[in-house]
C-alpha cells in the first residue's frame, strides 16, 4: 500500500495522512477522527503513524478491508489532482547515504566494488517534497543528479542480524541525492556537497514492506528534461536492503523514521563525456517501479 503526506490546495499548510485507494486516494486522518479506522490517536503524517508500534501495518490491514467493502467511504476519497503531495518523511533523526552501491556505477568511475558499505551522513534541512524546486547554490557550478531507493525504518534497530533485518523496515520511497561535485572532489568527502538546502528531494509516497518485500528487482530510472540519464534495477545493488540495515545497526542505533538512501546506479553526470550537470530551468524525474515518480524543477539561488 502507498501512504502519502498531502495537503488540500485550499489549505496548503495543513498536512494530512492519506493513502492510495483503488482508483483514488483516501483521507486517513479524517477516517481516524471519525472512528472509521481504529488507531490510538489521530495522526496527520506518516512520521506520526510510525511512532505507534507497527502503525502502518495496523492501518494497512483495516484499509484493505475497507477497499473490499467500499461502502460508506465516499466522503473520505479524493483525487490526487486536487491535492499537493509532500515528502513522506520530513524530520528523520538520520538520513544515511551509501556510496558506490551499484555495480554499474562502480564500473563507470573505474572503482573497485567496496568490501563493506560506505556510509555518509546528510541532514534533514536538505529534504524537500515532490514538485518543490532544487536550488543551485552560489557555492557550486557542478550540481549532479543521483536516483536512489530510500528505505524507511519502522522499528528501533540495534545489532540486527541480516536474517531479520527486514522486520525493521516500514517501507520504501524515492530519494534524489543531489550532489555538488566540485565541492565533493575539493573536500575529498561528501558532507558539504550533499547537505545544501533542497538537496534531498524525497517522495512521492512511502510503499510498505508488505507490498514490496525486500525491494529487489525494481526498475529505477532518472530523466533530465525527458532524456533518460540513469537506468538500472535494484537487483544491481551490491549490498541489499537487509545487508544495509544490519550493517548500519551495528554502527549506530537506527530509530523509527530514519531514512537510508541505498546508492545510485550508473549514468551520473560527472562520469559522462562531456560531463552533464543540472542547471536552472531543468526538470528531473525519477521513476522506481511500483513506487511512482519523483519530479522536481531546478532553479537558481535567489
Amino acid at each position: 500500500m502507498k501512504f502519502m503526506n498531502y495537503s488540500r490546495k485550499s489549505a496548503p499548510n495543513v498536512v494530512r495522512l492519506g493513502c492510495a485507494f483503488s482508483d483514488a486516494c483516501f483521507d486517513i486522518t479524517k477516517a481516524i477522527g471519525d472512528d472509521l479506522l481504529e488507531f490510538p490517536r489521530v495522526v496527520f503524517t506518516i512520521e506520526e503513524a510510525l511512532q505507534v508500534r507497527d502503525g502502518l501495518q495496523l492501518l494497512e490491514e483495516q484499509l484493505r478491508g475497507l477497499e473490499r467493502s467500499s461502502s460508506g467511504i465516499q466522503g473520505y476519497r479524493f483525487n490526487a489532482s486536487d491535492v499537493t503531495f509532500h515528502a513522506p518523511i520530513v524530520r528523520p533523526q538520520k538520513l544515511i547515504g551509501i556510496g558506490l552501491n551499484y555495480k554499474d556505477h562502480a564500473e563507470e568511475i573505474k572503482a573497485p566494488p567496496p568490501k563493506q558499505p560506505l556510509l555518509f551522513g546528510m541532514y534533514a534541512n536538505a529534504i524537500i517534497g515532490p514538485d518543490e524546486p532544487i536550488v543551485i547554490p552560489p557555492m557550486s557550478r557542478q550540481v549532479d543528479y543521483e536516483a536512489e531507493l530510500g528505505v524507511v525504518i519502522g522499528r528501533r534497530a540495534r545489532h540486527v542480524p541480516a536474517g531479520t533485518a527486514l522486520d525493521y523496515v516500514a517501507g520504501y520511497t524515492i530519494v534524489h541525492d543531489v550532489s555538488a561535485r566540485d565541492l565533493q572532489f575539493s573536500d575529498a568527502q561528501w558532507l558539504r556537497a550533499k547537505s545544501f538546502d533542497t538537496f534531498a528531494p524525497i517522495g512521492p509516497c512511502l510503499v510498505t514492506r508488505a507490498t514490496l518485500g525486500d525491494a529487489d528487482g525494481l526498475a529505477i530510472e532518472l530523466r533530465l528534461n525527458g532524456k533518460t540519464m540513469q537506468k538500472s534495477n535494484t537487483r544491481n545493488l551490491i549490498f541489499k536492503v537487509r545487508d544495509l540495515v544490519s550493517y548500519i545497526s551495528r554502527v549506530m542505533t537506527l530509530e523509527v523514521g530514519d531514512v537510508i538512501a541505498t546508492g545510485t546506479p550508473g549514468g551520473v553526470g560527472f562520469a559522462r563525456t562531456p560531463p552533464v550537470f543540472m542547471k536552472p530551468g531543468d526538470i528531473v524525474e525519477i521513476d522506481i517501479e511500483r513506487i511512482g515518480t519523483l519530479r522536481n524543477s531546478v532553479v537558481e539561488f535567489d
